[in-house]
């Protein structure tokens, strides 16, 4: 009996780590995001690709990166403005139409062998300038299909797509690029994109809401305010800074680990980067049978320390194998402190400035390319080993700095009630 007992329990805490499936509208949602993340996924891996085989200074690599992340950060925090006054379902589907048709436009280049660098520079500065407006609107908008109490689940939910893509996607695209061409897996990147935009519009938002009255920019300064005023949440976005803008630069140098330390093909390249998503797959697991984890604050704090010192020592790697290990280590203890740290903040903010907070979250990740760039220039100068190994060693750095000074999120306890809000069963985004 009690082992009856037991598995009953085990296959219900199942179910209810999957419990935001439960609703029809995050459904289509979530296999709308799929569709779009598998896309991003693509052309990352061949914008990159391609770029190695036009110029092989690593600087290149870097400039990619700039030329994604200076619109996405200049434009981020008016982004998130327009998610707060719009329909954000609409938004949605104008900026995935428009990243899939720049996205088309590469590839056609590269089918016709015209493409320069400086194509590849325009288009990802143009698909840059368009996420800085698409992602506030996502992080707006998937909360209001849901309940309150399934809201960390969703989170989790929502980071499985592009942890699961990452074990996936890079490796598809590295075949891709071996058996067809670049040109046809930024073809696939295309249809991803496209493919979201014609999902979302199948989807019903629940009313929300929207402050009027106000400037743009004095609801962009309102936003600005409350992440001001509140320590956890500049502390934990500050986190998020340091995990994107030094810990994930190594993805831009993947290919130099790849080609000139490691000695492997594209294939391989897409092997280590699907390492990473499978650890962080696993990590997203997890995080959805952890739960309310009570000790959110030191969930964090040990998370992003490890996850530093594993990037270190993929940096100083020289063997494939052990590299290997590194990256799926650290995919998994980042995975599980990063969506700690998302739902906390998606918990806490006040339905009426979710799109403007969440804009200025989303920066810190828009931030990662300007990471990659300077990670170039330093690869440049010095090597890509102790570029990345640096950037590992900052990511722990401030890790152990918070945890040392910083007592709001040392003794941080997960707890469901939003700032601000009293509504904690409420569908969020509801208006109210």
């Amino acid at each position: 009996m009690s082992l009856a007992l037991a598995v009953s329990s085990r296959l219900a805490r199942a179910r209810e780590s999957f419990g935001a499936m439960r609703n029809t509208e995050f459904r289509k949602y979530w296999f709308a995001t799929l569709a779009s993340v598998l896309g991003f996924q693509m052309v990352s891996f061949s914008q990159l690709w391609l770029v190695r085989q036009l110029e092989p200074n690593p600087l290149w690599l870097g400039a990619v990166g700039l030329a994604i992340g200076v619109p996405s950060i200049t434009l981020n925090l008016f982004g998130g403005v327009l998610a707060d006054r719009v329909d954000q379902r609409r938004l949605i589907m104008v900026t995935q139409t428009l990243t899939g048709v720049f996205t088309a436009l590469l590839a056609a280049l590269t089918l016709l062998d015209v493409v320069q660098v400086w194509h590849i520079l325009v288009i990802a500065f143009l698909i840059g300038a368009v996420n800085a407006f698409d992602g506030p609107a996502r992080q707006a908008m998937f909360p209001s299909l849901i309940e309150r109490k399934d809201l960390m689940n969703a989170v989790a939910l929502n980071a499985s797509i592009w942890q699961g893509s990452r074990m996936v996607a890079p490796m598809i695209a590295g075949i891709i690029v071996a058996a067809f061409g670049t040109e046809t897996a930024l073809f696939v990147g295309a249809a991803g994109f496209l493919g979201m935009a014609v999902l979302v519009a199948r989807i019903k938002v629940p009313a929300v809401q929207r402050q009027r009255g106000h400037s743009a920019l004095q609801d962009l300064f309102q936003g600005a305010k409350f992440v001001r005023d509140n320590s956890l949440f500049s502390s934990l976005i500050a986190m998020t800074f340091f995990n994107s803008f030094f810990g994930m630069a190594y993805l831009q140098l993947m290919p130099i680990f790849t080609i000139d330390i490691l000695h492997k093909s594209a294939a391989a390249q897409g092997a280590l980067m699907s390492a990473g998503g499978i650890g962080a797959l696993l990590g997203t697991v997890c995080s959805a049978f952890l739960g309310w984890f009570p000790r959110r604050g030191l969930l964090m704090l040990v998370g992003s320390f490890l996850f530093g010192g594993l990037i270190m020592g993929f940096g100083l790697s020289h063997w494939y194998g052990l590299s290997l290990a590194l990256i799926f280590f650290a995919g998994f203890g980042q995975s599980i402190y990063t969506i700690a740290i998302m739902s906390t903040l998606q918990m806490r903010v006040p339905d009426q400035l979710r799109g403007r907070v969440m804009g200025i979250y989303g920066m810190t990740y828009n931030l990662m390319p300007l990471g990659g760039m300077l990670a170039g220039g330093v690869a440049s100068m010095l090597s890509a080993p102790f570029a990345v190994a640096v950037g590992g060693g900052a990511v722990s750095g401030f890790a152990v700095l918070s945890g040392v000074f910083n007592r709001t999120v040392r003794q941080l306890r997960a707890d469901p009630k939003p700032s601000g809000a009293g509504h904690a069963h409420a569908p969020v985004g509801a208006a109210r």
